[in-house]
């Protein structure tokens, strides 16, 4: 089994977003779309976030136009859900505002011995659709956490430092005080 290429080779580049699945078969660029990696996009307390319960909203921003790939988005989320339940659990709401369209194609390249009688170079080039990443802007939210009490806060601010490593970008945190 290949290991996945590393983030620098998918996170700054230009990409306009191929997301081209038909379901007629002559329309169709991309011949199988891979899997969905992120497998929850809301968690916690949705009820009380939609009553207006919780008084603060901490939102996760990027500062840069980037490419993040849904293995890195998921990774992200599953420290994150994990690290709040264990803390404070049932006391937020967290949901991952952006979705993976885009779809990443490689064009598997051989090295060593032998390999050149085993490639085929750019001749066929176009590739393989190996994964999905999301699209963003500057400035753009990629995660959303909602909840009340300065204890808390404070809790999550520190969850989010600690997971800034895992996003291929350089991440920015908001706090906002919701009105009721």
């Amino acid at each position: 089994m290949a290991s996945l290429r590393k983030a620098g080779a998918y996170s700054k580049r230009y990409a306009r977003p191929y997301t081209r699945k038909s379901k007629r078969k002559s329309k169709n660029f991309i011949k199988a779309v891979p899997v969905q990696k992120i497998n929850k996009f809301n968690m916690g307390k949705m009820k009380l976030y939609e009553e207006r319960k919780f008084d603060t909203v901490i939102k996760v921003a990027t500062t840069e136009k980037v490419q993040i790939r849904d293995n890195a988005l998921e990774a992200a989320r599953q420290y994150i859900s994990r690290n709040l339940e264990n803390k404070i659990p049932g006391q937020y709401y967290f949901e991952v505002r952006v979705y993976p369209h885009h779809i990443l194609r490689e064009n598997k390249m051989l090295t060593g011995a032998g390999a050149d009688r085993m490639q085929t170079g750019m001749s066929a080039s176009f590739g393989k659709a190996m994964g999905r990443a999301a699209l963003l802007k500057q400035n753009q939210e990629i995660y959303l956490i909602s909840t009340s009490g300065d204890k808390q806060i404070k809790i999550i601010k520190d969850i989010i430092n600690s997971v800034k490593s895992k996003l291929p970008c350089k991440t920015k945190i908001t706090q906002e005080k919701i009105k009721n």
